[in-house]
């Protein structure tokens, strides 16, 4: 039986771009390692940011609605991102940069068993920086040394996945019995799974909330994308879903991975995505993100494309 290694991105809704450009690099010190279109929509960017190559388990991705309206909270969403940071000392640096740059946030606390630091970007979009306690991660992590973060404070990758469901037992069902997450904590309203027992790179946080569904808009959470190693194990996981009645979107074919898409029972849309051939596919690590890069089926519409989209740089 195949085991989910971690997360591999998580996919969120930008009204506008430029401005979320300029946050993920100049705010966060991310990389941009991949400008892209949305493959089903090429009208839109798709945006990527993460490591030196936006190693599976640090990527952060980004479509641009630019009609798009606010965001209504509410239950049956991905609500919260985890974001690793290597020690306690990193929160008292993050906390004292988003004073300066006035950005959103608490005070330093914890979250699922860890300090933690909450705040929220230009268009509302809740994440936590979490205490990695200089902790392991992913061995295929990579810093970038062009981050405007000194490397001791610097974000590392993905933490913690906050989810929130009308139904917590039905979520836990899929992860536990379905994946194979470790149980690390569960009551009638929190629980805690882990695809790595100790490691919070897989973890995901249930909360259970009655209310209407939340209503998507500008900052929110389109859907959470766990890791496989490789085609194999996709095909593997896609009989898997089939067979525990959900339906799947069978393999799709997205040049820097492949994927599958499903709904678990709350709603909650999940990919299962490969590890490779990742964002080199089309270039050089040095020239991560600085062009527009087209899957080839989308490569003879370049110059349509380009026409529609605003210039980022």
């Amino acid at each position: 039986m195949y085991t989910i290694p971690g997360h591999h991105h998580i996919s969120m809704i930008t009204k506008d771009a430029k401005l979320n450009n300029h946050f993920y690099q100049k705010v966060l010190g991310l990389r941009r390692v991949k400008k892209t279109v949305n493959q089903d929509d090429p009208s839109m960017y798709h945006l990527f940011y993460g490591d030196l190559t936006g190693s599976a388990g640090t990527e952060l991705s980004f479509f641009e609605m630019p009609i798009v309206g606010s965001t209504i909270r509410g239950t049956n969403a991905i609500t919260q991102i985890g974001l690793l940071v290597p020690s306690y000392e990193s929160l008292g640096f993050w906390k004292q940069r988003f004073e300066s740059l006035d950005v959103k946030h608490g005070d330093i606390t914890t979250y699922a068993g860890r300090d933690a630091l909450h705040f929220e970007d230009s268009e509302g979009l809740r994440m936590i920086l979490i205490n990695n306690n200089d902790e392991e991660v992913p061995e295929q992590w990579m810093g970038w040394e062009g981050s405007i973060i000194e490397q001791q404070h610097r974000i590392l990758g993905m933490g913690t996945v906050e989810i929130t469901v009308r139904h917590l037992d039905r979520l836990a069902k899929t992860l536990k019995d379905m994946f194979g997450y470790v149980e690390v904590a569960y009551s009638d309203q929190e629980a805690i799974y882990q695809s790595v027992a100790g490691q919070p790179f897989g973890e995901i946080v249930i909360k259970q909330q009655e209310g209407p569904s939340e209503k998507p808009g500008r900052g929110s959470i389109h859907h959470l994308a766990i890791r496989v190693k490789n085609e194999e194990e996709l095909r593997y996981w896609d009989s898997v879903v089939k067979e525990r009645g959900f339906h799947s979107s069978g393999i799709v074919e997205r040049f820097y991975f492949q994927s599958l898409y499903f709904r678990e029972s709350n709603g909650i849309l999940f990919e299962i995505a490969t590890d490779g051939p990742g964002f080199t596919a089309d270039s050089t690590v040095e020239e991560l993100g600085k062009q527009l890069d087209l899957p080839p089926f989308l490569e003879e519409r370049r110059a349509e494309i380009e026409a529609n989209l605003t210039p980022l740089d």
